[in-house]
């Protein structure tokens, strides 16, 4: 990538230190070092308050890593993440399906094994989230929007984080009704 050199040689032509930077785009010096080592990438708004930091266009800023970028996402960020996300799936079902025949048929021992699969899930559920969080796919998304010229609006990126806490709950409540469902339908088929 070449935005990390970029952000570099900009940052050094104004004759700032990284801790300098960092404070003006309301960052941390680690971050600012880990940008200009193409550790990590600037979400949105950074970008935006480096361009008027250097005083250069998004577009001159951000030129010819876009597409670098859309690359990685869609070859390594996402293949992993939905490689996880279909283990997660799979996990899942099992957990929901096992509840049943295993506290019927083996007893609390089956109690143990159901505790370990559903622990194997949650963890597995804590990955993915923490890939979500490390990555910001959505920050990405926004880069390319923007640089495609098809930003979201500020009350339709205020809506989306607004709707996630609802999402999240809905999804537990749905989830637990599904496990319980299941839960009766294997006792009148089983036993």
């Amino acid at each position: 990538m070449e935005l990390g050199n970029r952000i570099k040689t900009f940052r050094e032509k104004m004759n700032m230190s990284q801790e300098e930077l960092a404070d003006t785009v309301y960052t941390s010096r680690q971050t600012i070092s880990n940008w200009e080592n193409d550790k990590t990438y600037p979400d949105i708004n950074s970008l935006k308050l480096l361009s008027n930091t250097f005083d250069v266009s998004l577009d001159n800023l951000v030129e010819g890593d876009i597409e670098k970028m859309k690359k990685t996402i869609n070859e390594n960020d996402r293949k992993g993440f939905i490689a996880l996300s279909k283990i997660y799936s799979i996990e899942l079902i099992i957990m929901i399906c096992s509840s049943y025949p295993l506290l019927k048929f083996v007893g609390i021992i089956g109690l143990g094994i159901w505790i370990l699969i559903t622990l194997i899930t949650i963890i597995t559920a804590f990955e993915i989230e923490k890939i979500k969080s490390e990555y910001d796919i959505q920050t990405y998304k926004e880069i390319v929007s923007f640089y495609e010229n098809k930003s979201l609006t500020h009350d339709e990126k205020k809506e989306e984080k607004a709707k996630v806490p609802y999402q999240k709950f809905l999804l537990t409540i749905l989830s637990a009704i599904i496990a319980i469902i299941v839960f009766i339908l294997l006792d009148v088929l089983i036993g």
